[in-house]
């Protein structure tokens, strides 16, 4: 699924994006949610969208280490200046979604986006 249309599924607000026009035809391939950087850490981030309710920069430097896509954040959650300004650094793309973390994964889920963890046996 492309960026632009989890923006319009989502109803998300663009936090920070590359400049560059094609951001918005990324591909996401997985998606994954978590508002505890311990969890974040044992995802495959590599083609995943992150959401989370996490703002501070923490959650970039893991972001960037696990190669995620783009991070969105839930229950309308405004990430914090220092978190804007490391993820325009590190080029991550951030969102931001009034829907719950719930909600959000609910919505993607439909759209046929699957979980990035492995399913039962192929472990």
């Amino acid at each position: 699924m492309k960026i632009k249309d989890i923006l319009i599924d989502l109803e998300a607000q663009q936090v920070w994006a590359t400049n560059c026009p094609c951001y918005e035809n990324c591909e996401v391939i997985t998606c994954h949610a978590s508002d505890l950087i311990s969890d974040v850490l044992t995802f495959h981030g590599e083609g995943s969208l992150l959401l989370t309710g996490l703002t501070n920069s923490q959650v970039i430097r893991t972001a960037e280490i696990l190669d995620f896509v783009a991070i969105c954040f839930v229950r309308g959650k405004i990430p914090q200046p220092d978190t804007i300004k490391l993820a325009e650094v590190k080029g991550i793309m951030m969102f931001v979604t009034p829907y719950s973390m719930y909600d959000a994964c609910g919505r993607l889920y439909a759209k046929g986006i699957p979980t990035g963890y492995p399913k039962k046996g192929d472990e």
